[in-house]
C-alpha cells in the first residue's frame, strides 16, 4: 500500500453563477490570494475550483455538466489534504436537470406508469435511447443538438435560430421533468421505486453538491458553508428585479416549488452543519448586492475574513496532523533535516510496483514468450550468465510483459528473494539519468537484504557508485539470496553519460542475479545491447498479437469498464487492430469505443488502421467538440512540461494564452471584461474526455497532470506543436514561472473588441514563498522553458548568473539538477560563462554529496567566490554579477565569514577539460585506441580502468591483477587490450564486455618495475612478447607458449625486434637471435665496449633498430642484421624514448629535454628544452609538430618541434606527470601519484587560463603577506630555493644553497628571507637584491637549524639548533638588512624531545613546543623558565599574537590552548574531532588579536575568538593550510595543495544563539575555558552532541578510518 504525502489544498467551490457573483469576485479578489500565500508559506499548494465561473446560464447541451461537478467534488476530496469542499447558498435552489442516465428497469417502470400518456410515451421514448453496450442496460438522455442543430451553434449570423432553439429545449426540458416527476411518484405510490428514486427527478445539481460536499461520512468537518439570507422582500422588488437572487418559472413568475425544495435544504443545513456555517442576512438593494454601498462592503468583507480565518484554522490543522506517526514535512524547505534516504526509496520503490500490477493486470497473451523468459533464467540460475533482453517494436506490449513478469516470479521465487522493478518511461517527457537509477536500485536492494547502503560520496560519483552496483549484486549472490532486476525502456535513459551505450550495465552476471532489460528494436539501445551480448540466445522479441488475443484483451477491457459492444462494432474493432496487431492501438480504438452506444450507427465508428491514426481520430473529436484551440494549448502544454502540470497551473497558462481565449470568446464576450480567465468548466469538460490519455502523478506530495504515453506526446508535437506554436508556449510557460503577468493587466484582443488590458489573475511565483521555502516548481521548470523559448538574456540573469538561484535549486533540487540544467543550455546557447558555471558545480558536488546536501548558504556562496573570482574581469555579464551577488550577501550577512579576496580554489575553464576517475591507486601505465575512442589505465592496486574519450565515461574496471599494473597495450583493433602486472600476469581482456579473456601467469619475475618490463605485439606474425634484461618470453594470442629464455650470466636484453631478440654480453658483443625459427644467431662486437655500463635502452620496430645509452656518453645503433654505428651521446637519460613515426629519439635528462634526429646512422641533436624540474614523460603529436612534456612540477609543457617555442604551459595535474599521449589533438596525462587520468585541450579560451601556483606537497614554503611571493623547497634533498610570483603564475628565481634545506621563514615587513640549513647555517636574502646573500654562521655544535621564529616587531630572530636556541638582533644599516647576534643562547634540555615550533615573545621570551608535546617558556634575559601543560602528541603549531597578548599552541591530535600571557595563564582549552584528519598546522592572530586563525590536517581554516574561546567559523578548503601571515583585517595563507589563500573576516557585534558553526563539516568540538572571575576551568561546551546539529556516528567514523577512503574522499 502505498502513503503518499499530500501538499495540495483544493476547495471546490459550489456557487451559482448569478445568484452569488458578488461574493464569489470578492473572495476571488480578497480572500483567495491571503489564503494562496499562507499555505504557499506552508509548503503547500492552495488551489480554488470554481466550475461554474465564466460560463452563461445555459446548461451544456451534453448534459454532463453535473456528474462533471460531483466529479470534481470526489476527486478534491480525494487529492486535498485539508478542506476541499465551499459552498455559498443564497436564495436559489439552482437548475434542477434531466438525468442523464436512467436504469432500464427504472427507465420502463416509469413508462409503465404513463400508459395513459401515449404523447409522453413517445417524447421519453424519442429524447431517451436504451443502451445496451452498458452492462447493465442504461437509457440515455439524447444531447440536445440531436433534436435542436443550432442549440450549441454560437455563431452570430445563427443567433436566431439558437435562441429559439434554447427556448424551445427549456420548454421540452420542463415537460420531459414533468413526464419523469407524475411517474416516478406514482411508482413510488406503488411501491414499485423507493423515495429516494423518485428524489432524484426533484433535487437540484447544487442539492446534490452540497450533499457530496457536505454530508460525508468524516469525523472532521472539512467544509465552509455561507448562507445569505434575505430577510424581507419590498414591494417594489417583483420577480423582474428578484429573477437575478431567486427562482423563476419559464414564464417569470416565482417559482414556488423550488422555494420548498430550497427551504428544505436550508432546514437540514441548520441543523446538521452548523460547525461549518456562516449565516448571513442581507437587504438587497435594487435586487442586487453593491459592494459600493457601505452595508454590502461590510458584509463581503465580512465573509471574506470568515473565509481567510476558518481556511487557515483548517488547513494548519491538517498541516500539524501527524501523518503515519510523523508530522507531514514541509514540500521545498531548506530548514527541516534531510529526508532520510529510505523514505524517497521506498517510495519510489512502491510507486513502480503499483504501476507494475496495475499494468499486468493488462496483459492478455504471451504466456509462450513468459514461458521461455523464465526457462532462460532458470537454466542460468547456478552459472554467470548476461543480462536478458526483451525488445520489439513501440507499442507492442514490452512494458506490460515485463511487469507481467515480475509479478509472476514474485509469487514462485522462495523467501528472501528480491524482485526489483523500475518503470523508466513513466514519468515521460522526463527522461531518468543512469546515475538516479543505479542509485535507487542499490538502495532499494541494500534495504532489502540487509547490506550497507553507499555513502553519498559514493552514490553522487558515477565511477564509484557503478562499482557499487557491482559489488551489491556480487555481495547478494554470494548470500546465496536470489534477485530479479527488471529494467523497462532502456532506450528511454536520458543521454547524460552517453547510457543509451549501455556501458553501465553489466554483461556478465554472477548466480542467483538476473537482470531483464527492454527497448525497442529500434533504438541505439538495442544496438548497443547487440554489440554486448555474446549470442542472440539472451534476446526475446515481443511480437504482435493475434485475432484472438487482441478479442481477449478487448472483452477484459470493456467488462473493466461495464461495457460490451454489438457483434458489429466488435468485429469493426478487431479487423482494425488485426492490420497492426499492436496492443497500443487497440487500447485507443477500445478508448474510442467506450463512448459507442448500442444505437451508434456504424457510420460514426471512426477507426483508424494504426496507432498514428487512431491518435489523428482522437484529436479530431476532441476538436469537434471542445475547440481546436483548447485542445491544443492543453495538449501541447502537458507535451511540453518536464514534470506535468499541476491543474491550476494548466488553467492558469491557458488564461493567458490568447488564441485559446480568444476561442473561448469568439462569439461572445468574457462576462468581466477586466478579467479574463479560461472557465474551469471548458478544462473538466476536456478532462473528462482525455481521462484514458491522462495519468495522475505524485511529485514531491503534489498531484500533476501529464500524458500517460510517449507515443501520445510525440503524436501531440506533431500534430500541434508546430515551431512558432513551440517556441510561443515556451515563452508562455516561461513568463508563467517568472511570475510576469502576476497582478498585471495583460493587452488582449478579442474578435470584435478592440486591444484592452485584463487581469489574467495568475499567482506570483518569486523563488521563495517564505524564509527557507522555495518555490519547487518553478526550480523544476523555469529554466527549461527560457531555454526553449529563446529567452536566453533572462536565463542568464536570473538562473544562470543568480547565485540566490544556484543555491535554491542545488539545495531543493539537488546540484545534479542544476548541472544538468547548464548542460542542456550549453547545448544551445554558445555561452562560455554556461560551462564555466557549470563546471563550478561539477567541482563543488563532491563537497555537496558529503554534506548530502546541506550546504549552507554561506559556504555555498564563498565556493562559488573562491573559484570564480579570478574570472569576474574577463567574464563580466554574468560571472561578474554572480561573484558580486555573492561578495554583497557575505558582507551583509548576519553571521561571522570568511569573504575570499581571490581564487584559491580549483576554478574551472583552462585546458583541462575532463578528470576522469575510477581507479583508487596511481597510475602506472596508459594506452589509447584512436580506433575506438578509448583509453586504458593500469594502477599500482592491480586495476585497470577503460574509459570512453566520446563521453567521458567509465567503461569498464577489469578487475583480475594482485599487483601493480606494469604495462597496458589495445590490441585487436581496439576490440582487446593487453595488462602486464607485477603479480607476474599477463591478461587478455575484451573492452567490449569487459571480460577476461585469457590469462598467462608467471609471464615476468613477481614485483617487477614499470621501467623494467616490456610488452610487445609483432604486427606480422600476432605474437605476444614479454622481455625485461634477463629474460624473454612469447605466446601466441590464444596463450600457447612459443619461447621462453633467461640470458645468459652477464647479458642484458636490449630489445625484441619482430621475432628476434637483441642481447648484449658484459664482454660487449652484440647477440641478435631469432627464437621462434631457430635461424643462426648473429653476433658482433660493439664499438667502444670495452667498458660500459648500460643506462637506458629503446627499439624502433619500424626501422628494426634497438637505441643503446651507455654511461660512458655514447649512442649504440644496433639492427636487425647486425650492423650497428656508434655516436657519441652527451647525456646520462632517465628518460629514452622514439617517436611514433620514428623519426626523432626523445632523451630526458634531470630538467632537460633533448631531441635527436634518428632518420639516418647519424644522431643529429636539434632542440634542447628547459623545464623547472626533472622531466618525467614526453610525446610527440602524430602531425610531428608539437611536444608534450610532464614534469615533477606537475605543469604539462606544450613546444613546438620545429622550433622549440614553448607555447603553452598547463597547470592543474597537483601531481608529478609520469604518462603523456596525444590523442586527436588533446593530450591525455597521467601519474603515479594520483587515481585518475585527465585530458587536456590545448585549444582553449584564454581568458579563463588559471595561474599557475606553486606544486603541491612543497617540503618547506613561505608566503609574502600580500601573497604576490611564494618561497618553496620542492623536496628535502633540494639545494635550491624557488622563488615564485603568485601574480605571474611562473618561477621568478632560484636561489641557491650550500646543503640541504630544514626551514623557511620571511621577516615580512624588513623583506628578507631567512633559510635554516641542516649543515647549521642560517642563509639571509633581501628580497630586494637576493643575490647579496647573507648568512649566520653555524654553531660550534654543527647542529642542524630546526626552527626560526621572528618577533611580532620585527628586532629579533631566534634559531634554534638541535642543542639550544639562540636569539639574534635584526637591524638595518644603509638601507640593507642586517642580524647580528647571537646576544642570547639557551640550551636546549638534553631530555626533551626535539624541537617543533616556536615563537618569539615580547620581552625577549621564547614559547616553543616538541616532537614528544612538551611546551615551555624561556625567556633570553634571565635564562629562566617554566613548564606548561603538556600535550599528547607532537606540537606543530605555535603562534604569537601581535601585540604579545596571547599565544596559541597547537598539536597533532587537534588540541589547541589559548595562552594569555600577563600574566601567564591557561584561557582556553580546544579539541576538534574532524571527520578524517586532525591536527593544527598553522595559525595567525588578526591585526587586532581579537580573533585567531588555524589552518588544521582537516582541510579547514578555522575563526576562534580570543576572548571567549568560542568557535566562529569553520570553512573547508580542500588542503591542509601549512603557512598563514595577518593580512589587514584578514590572513594570507598557503595550502599545502600550492594554493595562495587570502581572505577576510567579518564578524558581526551581535551573534545569535542559535548560530552554529559547525553546520557544515561533520566533526566535534569542545572548548573548556578558564573562569575568569573564579579562576577556575569550566566547560563551555560540555557536550558537542548537544550543540552540532550535524553530528555523526563515531562507530562510522571509525569505520572509515578502517578503510581507504575513495577517490573522491581523497579529492575532499
Amino acid at each position: 500500500m502505498i502513503m503518499i504525502m499530500i501538499f495540495m489544498i483544493i476547495v471546490v467551490v459550489c456557487v451559482l453563477w448569478s445568484d452569488m457573483s458578488s461574493e464569489r469576485k470578492a473572495l476571488l479578489d480578497k480572500a483567495y490570494p491571503e489564503v494562496v500565500t499562507f499555505c504557499r508559506s506552508l509548503g503547500l499548494m492552495f488551489e480554488v475550483v470554481d466550475l461554474r465561473w465564466g460560463i452563461r446560464n445555459v446548461p451544456s447541451g451534453d448534459h454532463e455538466s453535473a456528474e462533471i461537478f460531483l466529479q470534481e467534488i470526489q476527486s478534491c476530496e480525494r487529492i486535498s489534504a485539508g478542506p476541499s469542499f465551499v459552498a455559498l447558498l443564497g436564495n436559489r435552489y439552482g437548475h434542477r436537470s434531466l438525468p442523464r442516465l436512467i436504469p432500464e428497469k427504472l427507465f420502463e417502470v416509469l413508462l409503465s406508469k404513463l400508459s395513459k400518456s401515449p404523447e409522453g410515451v413517445e417524447q421519453l421514448s424519442q429524447w431517451f435511447l436504451k443502451d445496451s453496450n452498458a452492462v447493465p442496460p442504461t437509457y440515455v438522455l439524447q444531447p440536445v443538438t440531436a433534436h435542436f442543430p443550432h442549440y450549441s451553434d454560437l455563431r452570430p449570423e445563427r443567433r436566431p435560430q439558437r435562441d429559439n432553439e434554447v427556448l424551445s429545449w427549456r420548454f421540452t426540458e420542463n415537460q420531459l421533468l414533468q413526464l419523469l416527476r407524475s411517474a416516478a411518484a406514482a411508482a413510488e405510490a406503488a411501491g414499485d421505486i423507493t423515495s429516494e428514486q423518485k428524489q432524484k427527478f426533484y433535487t437540484s445539481v447544487t442539492q446534490r453538491e452540497l450533499e457530496q460536499g457536505l454530508w460525508r461520512d468524516d469525523s472532521e468537518p472539512s467544509a465552509l458553508l455561507f448562507v445569505r439570507e434575505i430577510p424581507r422582500q419590498r414591494g417594489r422588488d417583483g420577480p423582474k428585479r428578484l429573477a437575478k437572487y431567486m427562482d423563476v418559472t419559464a414564464d417569470g413568475l416565482l417559482d414556488a416549488e423550488a422555494g420548498e425544495l430550497l427551504s428544505g435544504l436550508k432546514s437540514r443545513l441548520y441543523a446538521s452543519s452548523r460547525e461549518v456555517l456562516n449565516l448571513h442576512c442581507v437587504e438587497l438593494s435594487k435586487g442586487s448586492v453593491d459592494p459600493k454601498r457601505k452595508e454590502h462592503a461590510q458584509y463581503l468583507d465580512a465573509v471574506c475574513e470568515q473565509f481567510v480565518t476558518q481556511m487557515m484554522a483548517r488547513v494548519t490543522a491538517a498541516v500539524d496532523s501527524p501523518t503515519d506517526g510523523r508530522r507531514r514535512k514541509i514540500w521545498g524547505s531548506t530548514g527541516e533535516e534531510k529526508e532520510q534516504t529510505s523514505d524517497w526509496v521506498v517510495e519510489e520503490a512502491e510507486q513502480h510496483a503499483a504501476m507494475s500490477a496495475e499494468l499486468s493486470r493488462g496483459l492478455i497473451g504471451r504466456e509462450e514468450l513468459l514461458g521461455k523468459i523464465c526457462l532462460a533464467m532458470w537454466e542460468s540460475t547456478n552459472a554467470r550468465h548476461g543480462p536478458l533482453v526483451v525488445h520489439g517494436a513501440a507499442g507492442m506490449g514490452k512494458t506490460a510483459l515485463l511487469c507481467k513478469l515480475a509479478q509472476e516470479m514474485q509469487r514462485v521465487m522462495e523467501a528472501g528473494s528480491v524482485v526489483v522493478i523500475r518503470l523508466l518511461s513513466a514519468r515521460h517527457p522526463h527522461r531518468p539519468d543512469v546515475d538516479h537509477v543505479l542509485r535507487s536500485v542499490c538502495l532499494q536492494v541494500c534495504l532489502a537484504c540487509d547490506l550497507s547502503p553507499p555513502s553519498p560520496l559514493t552514490a553522487g560519483s558515477p565511477p564509484e557508485l557503478l562499482g557499487f552496483f557491482r559489488s551489491v549484486l556480487a555481495q547478494v549472490s554470494g548470500r546465496g539470496n536470489t534477485l530479479l532486476l527488471v529494467l523497462d525502456a532502456l532506450d528511454h535513459l536520458s543521454e547524460q553519460h552517453h547510457a543509451h551505450r549501455l556501458g553501465w550495465l553489466p554483461a556478465d552476471l554472477p548466480p542467483n542475479i538476473h537482470l531483464v532489460v527492454s527497448m525497442a528494436t529500434s533504438s541505439e539501445a538495442f544496438a548497443s545491447m547487440r554489440l554486448k551480448a555474446e549470442t542472440s540466445a539472451s534476446f526475446f522479441e515481443v511480437e504482435r498479437l493475434s485475432r484472438d488475443e487482441g478479442k481477449q484483451m478487448m472483452e477484459s477491457n470493456l467488462r473493466t469498464r461495464r461495457r460490451t459492444l454489438t457483434p458489429e462494432q466488435s468485429d469493426a474493432v478487431l479487423r482494425s487492430f488485426e492490420s497492426t496487431g499492436c496492443p497500443l492501438h487497440l487500447r485507443l480504438i477500445l478508448s474510442a469505443a467506450k463512448r459507442w452506444s448500442s444505437f451508434t450507427r456504424r457510420t460514426e465508428l471512426h477507426l483508424g488502421a494504426s496507432t498514428q491514426e487512431m491518435m489523428s481520430q482522437l484529436f479530431l473529436m476532441l476538436e469537434e467538440k471542445h475547440g481546436k484551440e483548447l485542445v491544443g494549448g492543453a495538449l501541447g502544454y502537458l507535451a511540453l512540461a518536464r514534470e506535468g502540470l499541476l491543474e491550476a497551473e494548466l488553467r492558469d497558462v491557458m488564461s493567458l494564452d490568447d488564441d485559446v481565449i480568444s476561442e473561448v470568446y469568439r462569439h461572445s464576450p468574457p462576462p468581466t471584461p477586466s478579467l479574463i480567465r479560461l472557465p474551469p468548466l471548458l478544462w473538466a469538460r476536456l478532462r473528462r474526455d482525455l481521462e484514458d490519455q491522462l495519468e495522475e502523478r505524485w511529485t514531491g506530495g503534489v498531484a500533476v497532470v501529464a500524458l500517460n504515453n510517449w507515443h501520445l506526446s510525440e503524436a501531440v508535437s506533431a500534430r500541434y506543436l508546430t515551431s512558432e506554436r513551440r517556441g510561443r508556449s515556451h515563452r508562455i510557460l516561461a513568463e508563467y514561472f517568472q511570475g510576469r503577468w502576476s497582478g498585471k493587466l495583460k493587452p488582449t484582443a478579442l474578435p470584435g473588441l478592440t486591444l484592452f488590458l485584463s487581469d489574467r489573475k495568475v499567482p506570483p511565483q518569486p523563488l521563495w514563498f517564505a524564509p527557507g521555502l522555495a518555490n519547487v516548481r518553478k526550480l523544476q521548470e523555469l529554466p527549461y522553458h527560457l531555454l526553449h523559448a529563446g529567452m536566453w538574456e533572462e536565463l542568464r540573469k536570473e538562473v544562470i548568473g543568480s547565485a540566490e538561484w544556484l543555491f535554491c535549486q542545488s539545495r531543493i533540487c539537488g546540484v545534479s539538477s542544476v548541472i544538468q540544467d547548464l548542460d542542456h543550455s550549453s547545448r544551445y546557447m554558445d555561452c562560455t560563462e554556461t560551462g564555466l558555471i557549470r563546471d563550478t558545480l561539477v567541482l563543488i558536488k563532491p563537497s555537496l554529496d558529503f554534506l548530502d546536501s546541506h550546504m549552507d548558504v554561506t559556504l555555498f556562496y564563498t565556493e562559488l567566490l573562491a573559484r570564480l573570482c579570478s574570472l569576474a574581469t574577463p567574464f563580466p555579464s554574468v560571472i561578474g554579477r554572480l561573484c558580486s551577488q555573492c561578495e554583497e550577501w557575505l558582507l551583509t550577512t548576519p553571521e561571522p565569514v570568511l569573504v575570499p579576496q581571490c581564487s584559491f580554489l580549483q576554478q574551472p575553464g583552462g585546458a583541462l577539460q575532463h578528470t576522469l576517475p575510477g581507479l583508487h591507486g596511481g597510475v602506472l601505465c596508459v594506452d589509447v585506441s584512436e580506433e575506438a575512442e578509448l583509453v586504458v589505465a593500469g594502477a599500482d592496486d592491480g586495476a585497470v580502468a577503460v574509459w570512453s574519450l566520446s563521453d567521458q565515461q567509465l567503461v569498464h574496471t577489469l578487475l583480475g591483477h594482485t599487483g601493480a599494473v606494469l604495462s597496458v597495450k589495445v590490441i585487436d583493433s581496439s576490440s582487446c587490450c593487453l595488462s602486464l602486472a607485477a603479480d607476474g600476469s599477463l591478461r587478455r581482456w575484451s573492452l567490449v564486455n569487459g571480460l577476461q579473456l585469457l590469462c598467462i601467469q608467471e609471464a615476468v619475475p613477481v614485483d617487477s618495475s614499470p621501467s623494467s618490463v616490456h610488452l610487445h605485439l609483432s604486427d606480422q606474425s600476432q605474437l605476444l612478447c614479454v622481455y625485461t634484461r634477463t629474460q624473454v618470453k612469447l605466446w601466441r594470442l590464444d596463450g600457447a607458449e612459443l619461447f621462453s629464455s633467461r640470458a645468459d650470466e652477464g647479458s642484458v636484453v636490449l630489445g625484441v625486434l619482430e621475432e628476434s631478440v637483441v642481447s648484449l654480453s658484459d664482454s660487449g658483443r652484440v647477440r641478435i637471435s631469432g627464437p621462434v625459427d631457430a635461424t643462426r644467431p648473429v653476433e658482433a662486437p660493439l664499438e667502444n665496449s670495452q667498458k660500459f655500463t648500460l643506462v637506458n635502452s629503446v627499439i624502433s620496430p619500424e626501422r628494426g633498430k634497438v637505441f643503446v645509452v651507455t654511461r660512458e656518453g655514447f649512442l649504440h645503433q644496433i639492427s636487425m642484421t647486425g650492423k650497428h654505428t656508434t655516436v657519441e651521446f652527451p647525456l646520462v637519460p632517465s628518460l629514452l624514448s622514439v617517436t611514433e613515426d620514428e623519426k626523432i629519439l626523445m632523451a630526458a635528462a634531470d630538467r632537460t629535454l633533448s631531441l635527436f634526429n634518428v632518420l639516418t646512422d647519424s644522431v643529429d641533436r636539434f632542440l634542447d628544452l628547459q623545464h623547472d624540474d626533472d622531466v618525467l614523460s614526453a610525446c610527440v603529436s602524430s602531425d610531428g609538430r608539437r611536444l608534450a612534456t610532464g614534469a615533477a612540477d606537475q605543469l604539462i609543457r606544450i613546444w613546438s618541434v620545429t622550433t622549440g617555442a614553448l607555447q603553452d604551459c598547463l597547470c592543474g595535474s597537483d601531481s608529478p606527470v609520469t604518462s603523456l599521449l596525444w590523442y586527436k589533438g588533446s593530450v591525455v596525462s597521467a601519474s603515479a601519484a594520483a587515481a585518475s587520468v585527465r585530458l587536456w585541450s590545448p585549444k582553449y579560451d584564454a581568458r579563463h587560463k588559471p595561474t599557475a601556483h606553486v606544486p603541491s606537497g612543497c617540503a618547506h614554503a613561505a608566503v609574502t603577506r600580500d601573497g604576490e611571493r611564494v618561497f618553496f623547497i620542492r623536496h628535502e634533498s633540494q639545494r635550491e630555493v624557488i622563488s615564485w610570483n603568485n601574480v605571474t603564475g611562473c618561477l621568478s628565481d632560484r636561489l641557491s644553497v650550500s646543503a640541504e634545506v630544514s626551514c623557511l621563514e620571511l621577516v615580512q615587513l624588513k623583506r628578507f628571507l631567512l633559510c635554516g640549513l641542516t649543515s647549521g647555517t642560517v642563509l639571509i636574502y633581501p628580497l630586494a637584491l637576493p643575490q647579496e646573500t647573507l648568512c649566520i654562521p653555524p654553531p660550534e655544535s654543527r647542529s642542524r637549524v630546526l626552527c626560526l621564529a621572528v618577533g611580532a616587531r620585527e628586532k629579533h630572530v631566534a634559531v634554534a639548533y638541535e642543542d639550544r636556541v639562540c636569539l639574534f638582533e635584526i637591524s638595518s644599516r644603509d638601507s640593507f638588512p642586517t642580524v647580528d647576534g647571537p646576544l642570547h643562547s639557551v640550551p636546549l634540555p638534553l631530555l626533551q624531545a626535539p624541537l617543533s615550533s616556536m615563537a618569539l615573545l615580547p620581552d625577549r621570551r621564547l614559547l616553543y613546543g616538541t616532537s614528544g608535546g612538551e611546551v615551555s617558556l624561556r625567556d633570553f634575559g634571565s635564562g629562566g623558565g617554566s613548564s606548561l601543560e603538556p600535550h599528547g602528541s607532537r606540537v606543530t603549531c605555535v603562534t604569537g599574537s601581535n601585540w604579545g597578548t596571547h599565544a596559541l599552541v597547537g598539536s597533532q591530535d587537534g588540541v589547541q590552548r589559548l595562552w594569555a600571557l600577563s600574566p601567564l595563564v591557561l584561557d582556553h582549552t580546544a579539541e576538534f574531532k574532524g571527520f578524517f584528519f586532525e591536527g593544527v598546522v598553522s595559525a595567525a592572530f588578526s591585526e587586532s588579536d581579537q580573533f585567531v586563525f588555524t589552518g588544521s590536517q582537516d582541510r579547514t581554516v578555522k575563526v576562534w575568538d580570543v576572548a571567549s574561546g568560542n568557535l566562529l567559523y569553520v570553512q573547508y578548503v580542500y588542503s591542509p593550510v601549512v603557512r598563514m601571515v595577518t593580512f589587514r583585517n584578514g590572513f594570507v595563507a598557503l595550502s599545502q595543495h600550492g594554493a595562495v589563500i587570502r581572505e577576510v573576516f567579518r564578524c558581526p557585534d551581535h551573534i545569535s544563539p542559535d548560530y552554529n558553526p559547525l553546520r557544515n563539516v561533520k566533526a566535534q568540538y569542545r572548548v573548556t575555558s578558564r573562569d575568569k572571575d573564579r579562576d577556575a576551568q569550566q566547560a563551555s561546551v560540555s557536550d558537542p552532541q548537544d550543540y552540532n546539529p550535524a553530528q555523526f556516528n563515531l562507530n562510522v567514523l571509525s569505520m572509515l578510518r578502517s578503510k581507504p577512503p575513495s577517490s573522491t574522499c581523497l579529492i575532499l
